[in-house]
């Protein structure tokens, strides 16, 4: 609906200006909000106000103006000038419940992309591969998932890609232990972190080791074929590590959009010629680096983006400049957003100014940072184990599962246990993607099991069971609501309202898409189920004072239960008919 009055008004200012009332030239962004004192209308905006002045009028006549020449739309019954000059827009019940009926006999809920279909790359989780998946890896996993669920949902083709670090000093060392005692560390590897650590112990304590480890990486780089077959071994079973993680957490992520930094190997030599043909390398200290006019530091000198190192080696700026490339030529990226550390800003600022400058890129692509906070503990520092280590995400989701279980099991004894172990799993998990989820993505984050689990407040048990007492009602009824007739009519208060929330739905996901912000549909969801609630205590459904009534009724409870289950399962959350 803002959209619609956002039109209606800029066909009003257009008018204006062909009439000579406004001067050419004006492009203000127009804004419309949602009202909280529904007396004074549905939405404002206030748009007399900020073009009052190169009108040369005062905002009240300005807002006569603009209303004597808004174009008629069956969606608004009036428009009324308020205060210094703001513009209120009333919204046509009967209009609203016809599109609410719309809504309900799409199997997309009505929800459209405004503008054309793009093909959009999401970089996405990342994780090194000669470690196991940690809590750091949640947020760039989860949010990416969040964002590309909502891509696909308005239309655009998603190319997932899993940028992992498989490459590198580090494979060195681990290839080295994988050869020194290979039965052992066949069954080691079931544990990647135990080996790892058992790996760099050898490397700092033996200088033979050592030397071998660097040795195998020199081997690895020229393809020697052992060195390759016992890398390959060690990718698979970390990637199946990996896997199985992002089937739990209920991530559309597969074995087929990996996509590693080994893949861009051949064409580093590549990106750093064509960067020395178009005159944009610059040697210092032995390095190759490319200066931008537009990156200094604090004392005013400039910053370097390295792409090849004195000795020869390549860095992450050159990885993702290629990638830069493949994304562009073969892929055909409209779009690509990268779901990474917020702490990544300047790196990706400078890689994404580069890769324009060198031609890697079209002008039309958009490359976008999608920064993230870090998950910290409640001390306020990045969330650690005890005894200060790296929490796995394994174990973050086992522990989250438990206290679900006790939890589920306190409220409802009676369950089966099969039935109690179902439920505690998608609350675990639920539980800990959307308390990440309902936050900011650029803000960082304090994780506390005792509030990710409560049925009060934005949390994901309190969305849960909002879903189940839909569901309920069509239990209790015993019927479908395609068996349901009637029409959705719109009279108490609380019908308008959550009617008027439920119109929303196709606006926000655009907004999610633009902006990668699932916390806003997080709030959305949230705001739904308060009003479901106000609607469901205020307004009897089942026992409805007459049967159109009820239908009515019904159908607006049908909605709100699709709504509320397809915004959930865009934030990757299973739901449940009863809990």
């Amino acid at each position: 609906m803002k959209d619609s009055i956002r039109h209606l008004i800029q066909q009003a200012l257009d008018r204006l200006t062909a009439e000579g009332v406004l001067p050419a030239g004006l492009t203000p962004a127009i804004q419309v909000e949602n009202t909280k004192d529904k007396s004074h209308g549905d939405f404002a905006s206030n748009i007399a106000m900020m073009l009052a002045k190169p009108a040369g009028m005062k905002p009240r006549d300005l807002a006569e103006k603009l209303i004597a020449a808004l174009p008629a739309d069956e969606q608004v019954t009036k428009v009324e000038i308020a205060g210094p000059g703001f513009l209120n827009f009333f919204q046509n019940s009967d209009a609203l419940a016809q599109r609410l009926e719309a809504a309900l006999a799409d199997a997309k809920l009505g929800v459209r992309k405004n503008g054309a279909a793009q093909r959009v790359v999401v970089d996405l989780s990342a994780p090194n591969l000669a470690k196991e998946m940690h809590v750091g890896h949640l947020r760039s996993t989860i949010i990416g998932d969040g964002v590309a669920r909502v891509l696909e949902f308005l239309g655009d083709t998603v190319i997932r890609q899993n940028h992992v670090g498989d490459w590198g000093t580090q494979f060195g060392m681990l290839l080295a232990y994988m050869q020194e005692n290979p039965a052992a560390a066949e069954s080691e590897l079931a544990d990647l972190e135990g080996f790892y650590r058992a790996a760099k112990k050898r490397f700092d304590e033996s200088s033979e080791f050592a030397d071998r480890a660097r040795e195998l990486v020199v081997q690895l780089q020229a393809g020697d074929a052992e060195c390759l077959r016992l890398w390959h071994r060690f990718n698979d079973i970390s990637l199946s590590h990996c896997q199985a993680l992002y089937d739990r957490l209920g991530v559309k992520l597969s074995m087929a959009d990996v996509k590693g930094e080994s893949a861009y190997n051949d064409d580093l030599p590549k990106v750093v010629a064509e960067l020395a043909a178009k005159g944009l390398l610059t040697e210092d200290n032995g390095a190759q680096c490319v200066f931008m006019d537009e990156f200094k530091n604090a004392e005013g000198n400039p910053l370097p983006l390295i792409v090849q190192k004195a000795g020869g080696g390549y860095l992450y700026a050159t990885t993702d400049l290629a990638a830069t490339r493949y994304r562009a030529g073969t892929l055909k990226a409209d779009r690509v957003l990268y779901f990474v550390d917020q702490r990544q800003a300047l790196h990706f600022q400078m890689v994404f100014a580069c890769a324009r400058l060198a031609g890697f890129v079209p002008a039309s692509m958009d490359l976008e940072h999608m920064g993230f906070g870090t998950m910290n503990g409640p001390d306020g520092r990045p969330f650690k184990t005890r005894d200060g280590g790296t929490v796995k995400l394994v174990q973050l989701l086992d522990e989250a599962e438990q206290r679900a279980y006790s939890l589920v099991k306190d409220k409802n004894p009676d369950l089966a246990e099969d039935e109690l172990r179902q439920i505690a799993r998608v609350v675990g998990i639920a539980s800990v993607k959307y308390a990440d989820l309902s936050k900011h993505r650029t803000s960082d984050y304090s994780f506390n099991f005792d509030l990710m689990l409560s049925f009060e407040g934005n949390t994901a048990p309190y969305l849960l069971y909002a879903y189940t007492r839909v569901a309920g009602v069509f239990r209790k009824l015993g019927k479908g609501v395609d068996e349901i007739g009637g029409q959705i009519t719109l009279v108490a208060e609380q019908e308008q309202a959550l009617a008027a929330k439920l119109a929303q739905f196709n606006e926000l996901l655009g907004n999610v898409a633009n902006k990668g912000t699932p916390h806003i549909l997080c709030a959305y969801l949230y705001d739904l189920a308060g009003l479901f609630s106000s609607f469901y205590e205020n307004c009897p459904i089942l026992s409805a004072e007459d049967e159109a009534t009820r239908d009515s009724r019904l159908r607006l409870a049908a909605l709100t239960g699709r709504t509320l289950k397809q915004g959930l399962e865009l934030l990757g959350l299973e739901t449940l008919e009863r809990m």
